[in-house]
């Protein structure tokens, strides 16, 4: 299994990656910036440095102020900016929690301009702290004595990456932009994209990153004399693959509707899951969904990939769902505590305007999602998308979901979507 699908799947593998050092040991100025006070926090842009595995993950954020003068941090990741506003302070601690995921920035003055402290995930099985250390001032993730011509890292690759077994590897499809030195894009897998990467080009060297709050991904790669990419990617505190690419304009990935299906014989799904509001249960017999479309979405809130999903469907069904359209969202958390696993889906609810049903469905297991539905052959990721007709038959189940961060696919992924709802709600 790859280091990716075991992050999907919730196996308690962190995420942080790098692939080379990000040169630093060069600072850039404090006062390239025009700063306000704010405690720690002052107003401005910043560059962060998460350290593991002996490597540097770099990554951008800005800090600024809202009505009543209090921070609001937002995480930068190429086109991304990620909102964190529940920051609170204690003593000379500030402790920045990062969105709906169970995971926070734990921080402290270091200095003018300068921070230290450590980014905390606690939904881990084991505990999980990774060095954290961010200059005011900063806007280039990866800094370089000298900046040498860039090579052409453009198009579309064909990818391999490769764990420690043979076994664990598996395609992928890298997409990238550059201008001049900059560099972004994003990989495609089988169970999800790798979400919003950034960095820069320098010489024949390729250095991407990305901290969502949840991942913190880097990247690296070296072009060879034959056009080919070779590199690395460090994910946490141990996950490690490397990966080697093609320039390949037709790179694709088998069809997302032909990884999971139904056992033989069996044609409907027959869940009862608790609400995450308490005292409800839902399941697809329940007279609300009878004679309509459904689409029950396998999610977790510890995933960015499903995050991205659940930003289109939460929007989607308040404009679609007078069509005779419903939504049920099966939540598989890292606890096994009923109560703090509906506790972390209601705040995904808040957090994303949810309007439909979300039940706590199971942990966060491949495994044991697939327990939890008997009716279907395999779960390979979280998340998984399964459409349900007029009948309460599966008519489609989709493995993975193309973010936004993918861009074309991104709207492919929307497009198929609906024509797919379009088709089942005009069958009679």
């Amino acid at each position: 299994m790859s280091v990716f699908q075991k992050l999907l799947l919730g196996v308690g593998i962190s995420l942080s990656m790098t692939a080379c050092n990000s040169g630093s040991g060069d600072r850039t100025p404090a006062d390239t910036a025009t700063s306000k006070p704010t405690g720690p926090l002052r107003v401005g842009p910043w560059r962060g440095v998460l350290t593991a595995q002996g490597q540097q993950i770099p990554f951008l954020f800005e800090v600024e102020q809202d009505s009543a003068n209090r921070p609001v941090v937002y995480l930068r990741n190429g086109e991304e900016r990620l909102k964190l506003d529940e920051i609170t302070t204690a003593g000379d601690s500030t402790t920045i929690r990062l969105g709906v995921f169970d995971a926070a920035l734990v921080v402290r003055p270091a200095g003018d301009g300068q921070l230290t402290g450590t980014w905390v995930k606690y939904d881990g099985k084991e505990p999980y702290r990774v060095p954290f250390t961010a200059q005011l001032g900063g806007q280039q993730l990866f800094l370089s004595k000298q900046q040498i011509d860039p090579a052409d890292f453009n198009g579309t690759w064909s990818v391999t990456f490769r764990g420690e077994k043979p076994e664990d590897s598996y395609p992928a499809v890298g997409v990238f932009k550059q201008k001049g030195h900059d560099v972004t894009g994003t990989f495609l897998t089988t169970t999800g994209d790798y979400r919003y990467l950034a960095g820069q080009a320098n010489g024949d060297t390729l250095r991407l990153s990305t901290f969502d709050g949840s991942h913190g991904f880097l990247f690296t790669a070296a072009k060879q004399a034959d056009g080919k990419l070779q590199g690395d990617f460090y994910a946490g505190k141990s996950g490690h693959e490397t990966w080697v690419a093609n320039l390949d304009p037709n790179a694709k990935l088998p069809n997302a509707d032909s990884l999971a299906g139904m056992k033989p014989g069996e044609k409907k799904l027959t869940f009862k899951f608790p609400s995450v509001l308490e005292g409800g249960s839902i399941s697809p017999s329940d007279p609300k969904y009878q004679g309509k479309v459904v689409v029950v979405q396998l999610l977790g809130s510890w995933c960015p990939n499903c995050m991205d999903e659940t930003n289109f469907l939460a929007p989607w069904y308040e404009k679609n769902k007078q069509r005779g359209v419903e939504i049920i969202g099966l939540g598989y958390e890292r606890t096994p505590d009923q109560k703090i696993a509906a506790e972390k889906l209601r705040k995904m609810k808040q957090r994303f305007n949810v309007g439909y049903d979300v039940a706590v469905a199971g942990v966060a297991d491949k495994d044991a999602a697939a327990k939890s539905l008997p009716q279907v052959e395999k779960v390979l990721a979280f998340p998984t998308t399964i459409f349900l007709d007029k009948k309460g038959e599966v008519r489609k189940i989709h493995t993975g979901f193309s973010g936004p961060g993918t861009g074309k696919y991104y709207d492919q992924e929307v497009a198929e979507f609906n024509k797919t709802i379009d088709q089942l709600l005009a069958e009679k």
